[in-house]
C-alpha cells in the first residue's frame, strides 16, 4: 500500500513570505483573547466556584421560565437552569448554602422533592449530583494555574537543553500563545471552564510543543547540511519537508476528537472544543509563528549569505 499523503513531498510553498500577515493575525488573536478575559472573564464551573450541580433528564420538554421561578421560591439563593444536550436534559446550578454538608444535602433533597412533585418520580431522572466547597474551588484554581506554569517551564527547560536558546524562546512563546488563546476563547464564548478544560489546555501545550519540536529538529538538521543557505530559504525548506507529517497528525487527531464531540455527550463537550481548537492552532503556530520567530532571534545570522555550493 502506498502511504497516504495530504500534500506532495516536493512542495515549495513560501511560508516566510506570509509571515507578516501571520504575525498580524496572531496579534489579533491575542488581543481578542485578552479582551475576553478582561471584559467577560472565565465562566468557571462548579469545580472552581463551589456549590452544587444537579443534572437531570425529564420525561417531557420543560418550561424553563416556570421551572426556574418554582426553584427560586425555595429560598436557596439564585438557582440557574441550563439546557444540557437535548431539550429534556437540564443542569441545575445551586450556590453554596450556609452551614456544613448536612445543609448542602438538605438543599439537594428540597430540589429533588420539588422536581418529583412537579413531574412525578417516573418523570425525572437524576443523572448526577456534584458538590464542591468554595475552599476546594480556590485551591483548584491555584493548582490549575500552577500546573500550566510548570508545564510551560518544563517545556522551556527541555527545549533549551535539547536545542539552543533561540529555539527555546520561540517554542515557549508559541506554546504560551496557544494556551492563552484557548483560555481567551472560553472567556469570549462563555463556555464553562472547569477541570477538564485545564486538562485540555495541558494537552494542547504538549501537542503544540511536539509539533513545533518536529519542525525545529528538521531546521537544525538543515542548518548542519546547508551551512550557508539563507535562513529564509532554510526555514521554508524545513517546513515544506515536514508539512505532510504535521497535517496528517493534525487530521487524524481531529477525526478522533470529532467522534468524541458527536458521541461523547455534553459532559465532555467543552474538553473536546478546547482540543479541536488547540490542535488547529498548534499546527498553525508551529508553521507561521514558531519558525518565523527564529529569524528575529538571529539564529546563526552568519548563515544568511548564500554560496554557489548551497545553490547547487
Amino acid at each position: 500500500m502506498k502511504p497516504i499523503k495530504l500534500v506532495p513531498d516536493d512542495t515549495k510553498i513560501d511560508f516566510m513570505k506570509g509571515r507578516y500577515v501571520a504575525f498580524a493575525f496572531t496579534l489579533f488573536l491575542m488581543a481578542a483573547a485578552i479582551f475576553g478575559l478582561v471584559t467577560k472573564g472565565l465562566n468557571f464551573g462548579i469545580d472552581f466556584t463551589g456549590g452544587t450541580l444537579i443534572e437531570i433528564r425529564l420525561a417531557e420538554e420543560p418550561n424553563l421560565s416556570d421551572l426556574r421561578s418554582t426553584l427560586n421560591q425555595l429560598g436557596l439563593g439564585d438557582i440557574q437552569l441550563q439546557e444540557f444536550g437535548q431539550e429534556r436534559d437540564l443542569l441545575i446550578r445551586m450556590a453554596q448554602q450556609e452551614g456544613g454538608p448536612e445543609e448542602q444535602q438538605a438543599a439537594i433533597n428540597r430540589v429533588r422533592d420539588t422536581l418529583n412533585q412537579r413531574y412525578g418520580e417516573a418523570g425525572v431522572e437524576f443523572r448526577r449530583t456534584e458538590f464542591v466547597g468554595p475552599q476546594v474551588g480556590e485551591e483548584l484554581k491555584r493548582q490549575g494555574l500552577m500546573a500550566v506554569l510548570l508545564a510551560l517551564g518544563g517545556i522551556l527547560a527541555y527545549i533549551w537543553f535539547r536545542f539552543e536558546w533561540h529555539f527555546a524562546a520561540a517554542a515557549i512563546a508559541t506554546t504560551a500563545h496557544d494556551a492563552l488563546f484557548i483560555v481567551g476563547m472560553f472567556a469570549l464564548m462563555q463556555w464553562q471552564f472547569d477541570l477538564s478544560t485545564v486538562a485540555a489546555v495541558l494537552m494542547i501545550t504538549g501537542y503544540s510543543i511536539n509539533d513545533t519540536v518536529v519542525v525545529f529538529d528538521r531546521v537544525r538538521e538543515n542548518l548542519r547540511k546547508f551551512k550557508k543557505m539563507p535562513l529564509v530559504d532554510l526555514l521554508n525548506l524545513s517546513i515544506n519537508q515536514m508539512l505532510n507529517r504535521s497535517l496528517m497528525t493534525s487530521l487524524t487527531t481531529v477525526l478522533a476528537m470529532l467522534a468524541l464531540w458527536l458521541l461523547g455527550g455534553e459532559v465532555i463537550r467543552g474538553f473536546v472544543n478546547a482540543l479541536v481548537i488547540g490542535i488547529a492552532l498548534g499546527t498553525y503556530s508551529s508553521i507561521f509563528v514558531a519558525a518565523p520567530m527564529l529569524m528575529y532571534l538571529r539564529l546563526r545570522p552568519s548563515r544568511q549569505q548564500a554560496t554557489e555550493e548551497d545553490a547547487a
